[in-house]
């Protein structure tokens, strides 16, 4: 009988929570058994694991395998720990270091080739493992957003047999932001006449006001919000990466040509009010939230529902949304500055 253990990290809305991968490896018919509150997916990486042991030349163990995913009672989906769990199989069968493993955290879906895959949530998975001193492992599709935390030491795996040839005397390559000019943002030299339009744009980006446009249709309603972004003060390297984060876990990417401009949110009038709070089983943060530090234009204002309009009135007074479900609640950062627009009618 032996054990090994692993570390990683879950994706709980905007944060990281540490999850220890335990493997044990005991006598009786060749069989692998995951506990640990696993979703579907995680529950098949059972398979993925296995080939991708096998095709890396590695030796699949033909015993009782139990793997545990700590803590219990915290939900775990995706194939985030895959990479985890392959290595957490390899030490506890002896075939690579087990005393290595507590300096280094692991992230990354494993192909059947043994080809590390990209995850979401990596950059708040980054920042965690800086504050616990520890080395972070990821797929080459997530280098670019989780060298966006400068501090933390993160290294850049492309296989699972790359992956263990790291943690002895070969050192992985670091992972490193892209190396691109930032593209600059719509300005208002863009916009003819409109001087009073103009000037509330300026007073509303000085002192962080809200803004309500009202005019004839093709005015440049929305040609005078798209540009207030680009006259908002800088953001700090705070404020970037706490919207960098946010952005990190909806799994739609980081553009790190904008990570360090303020969000722009222009959602279509007939989005729920899901959609713009967040919420889900795991629940996933929404167009507030995408536009935190930034703004968030509301366009034909009388065309959205009432309930929609309804559940921005915390967020505007506190600053962030809780979504509660049956089994858990996540708060989601939505500091943002609001932006309404409709037409006027003619004969107002």
């Amino acid at each position: 009988m032996s054990l090994a253990l692993v570390h990683s990290r879950a994706r709980a809305g905007v944060n990281a929570p540490a999850v220890r991968i335990e493997v044990l490896l005991s006598g009786g018919l060749p069989h692998t058994q995951m506990v640990g509150l696993p979703e579907t997916a995680v529950r098949e990486s059972r398979d993925r694991v296995r080939a991708a042991i096998v095709c890396s030349q590695f030796e699949f163990p033909q015993r009782r395998i139990t793997i545990n995913l700590a803590p219990a009672d915290l939900p775990k989906e995706g194939g985030r720990f895959d990479l985890a769990i392959a290595l957490g199989i390899l030490a506890a069968s002896g075939q690579i270091d087990t005393q290595v493993l507590s300096r280094y955290e692991f992230l990354g879906e494993l192909a059947l080739t043994g080809e590390l895959r990209g995850v979401n949530g990596v950059l708040p998975a980054a920042l965690a493992a800086a504050r616990l001193g520890r080395t972070l492992i990821v797929p080459p599709e997530n280098a670019a957003e989780a060298g966006l935390a400068g501090h933390a030491d993160v290294r850049v795996a492309r296989t699972l047999l790359e992956a263990c040839a790291g943690l002895g005397e070969r050192t992985l390559p670091k992972a490193l932001p892209a190396d691109v000019a930032s593209l600059p943002m719509p300005d208002l030299r863009d916009v003819r006449g409109q001087p009073q339009a103009r000037r509330a744009l300026e007073v509303a980006a000085a002192g962080g006001h809200h803004l309500l446009l009202i005019g004839t249709p093709g005015c440049g309603k929305t040609l005078l919000a798209s540009r207030l972004p680009g006259i908002l003060p800088d953001a700090t390297e705070l404020e970037a990466l706490e919207t960098a984060t946010v952005a990190s876990c909806t799994g739609g990417g980081i553009d790190t040509a904008r990570w360090r401009q303020r969000p722009y949110r222009s959602p279509h009038h007939t989005a729920s009010a899901v959609s713009l709070v967040g919420g889900g089983s795991f629940p996933r943060p929404g167009e507030i939230s995408l536009a935190h530090n930034g703004v968030l234009f509301l366009d034909e204002l009388p065309e959205w529902s009432r309930h929609a309009l309804e559940v921005l009135r915390e967020p505007l007074e506190s600053g962030q949304v809780v979504v509660a479900r049956a089994s858990r609640s996540e708060a989601f950062p939505a500091r943002f500055q609001l932006v309404a627009a409709f037409v006027r009618n003619p004969t107002m």
